[in-house]
């Protein structure tokens, strides 16, 4: 296992991740490239392949915690809001999976926020693993037209949003 492959996999996923427990684009680049340096530094105690996700995602809440730790040593109790600033810094993030339909949007929490398999969401939700795999896609279709066209998002060669938020809803 090598960390381009973790990469290429779970980037996307990861990156969400964190946004959405950070509600800062700065900040989860930042705690991202630590995540990722994490990884490949210490990809020789992964134990199992099998649990490749769960100890990623270990590592992304350590980091996270590690990170408000951190920042709470500097911040007094007024400064700290500015760790979690207003909708501009994370776009339209929020207001886009709310606004999905609620079939997509459950499925979406469960897997990118709550971090859960989709075998075991299937299972949840008393639907079929392929109809968890549609969902999950067409949501995420959904959601990078809505960065597209409101946030100004590029797709790169591979599918993934690239560039600057540029978004008119943001300006306002």
């Amino acid at each position: 296992m090598e960390t381009q492959y973790i990469y290429n996999h779970f980037n996307e996923e990861l990156y969400f991740f964190i946004l959405k427990k950070v509600k800062n684009k700065n900040i989860a680049n930042d705690v991202f490239q630590n995540i990722f340096l994490k990884i490949h530094k210490n990809l020789a105690q992964l134990k199992s392949e099998e649990k490749i996700r769960s100890w990623i995602f270990r590592i992304a809440r350590n980091e996270i915690t590690n990170y408000y730790n951190k920042e709470s040593k500097y911040l007094s109790t007024t400064d700290q809001e500015s760790i979690n600033p207003n909708y501009q810094d994370i776009c339209c993030f929020d207001k886009f999976i709310n606004d999905l339909p609620l079939i997509y949007k459950e499925v979406i929490e469960l897997i990118y926020i709550d971090g859960q398999k989709q075998k075991v969401i299937a299972k949840f939700l008393d639907i079929s693993l392929e109809n968890v795999k549609a969902r999950t896609s067409r949501a995420k279709d959904i959601l990078k037209k809505k960065f597209m066209l409101c946030c100004k998002y590029e797709l790169d060669k591979n599918g993934n949003l690239n560039g600057e938020s540029n978004c008119s809803a943001c300006e306002l």
